[in-house]
């Protein structure tokens, strides 16, 4: 192992981490460094300009199995991607550019917003999300204390 690997945190294949700028107390992700992207479960996504900039308004479900705890949010539109599902479909998605706690680190990350609907879990955090920060364990969950609620 490099030097500089040996000094980066551990993660678990799941942890709890926060979304804090879009209000997401605690949310169980999934790290997957498989994927390139990471991703939140979202609906009622709708794109609008304010001020000539382009915005992108959602709501979130951020605990597994329950629709009835809705996180309404917006952010600036950062992009529009073609990212393939884990499916090997291709889908168009609006990615936004969003704070992320993990353990004690907070850092931006971009996120791509789409239906999570049939996954397990309502984030995955990708691999660039968490490059230079942790080594992934993939036997481990957990690893990391749950977020303060601060931002």
């Amino acid at each position: 192992m490099g030097s500089e690997a040996a000094s980066l945190d551990i993660i678990g294949w799941r942890e709890w981490v926060a979304l804090p700028a879009l209000g997401v107390h605690t949310i169980k992700a999934k790290v997957d460094t498989g994927a390139r992207s990471s991703a939140l479960h979202a609906f009622e996504v709708e794109q609008f300009e304010r001020d000539g900039q382009p915005i992108v308004r959602f709501q979130a479900h951020p605990v597994q199995r329950n629709d009835t705890v809705i996180v309404a949010a917006e952010a600036p539109l950062l992009d529009q991607r073609v990212v393939r599902n884990s499916g090997g479909q291709e889908q168009l998605r609006p990615v936004i550019e969003t704070s992320v706690r993990v353990g004690h680190q907070v850092w931006l990350i971009e996120l791509t917003l789409t239906n999570r609907d049939d996954m397990g879990f309502r984030l995955l955090l990708g691999r660039q999300a968490v490059r230079y920060r942790y080594l992934v364990d993939p036997g481990g969950s957990y690893l990391q204390p749950l977020p303060e609620h601060s931002s």
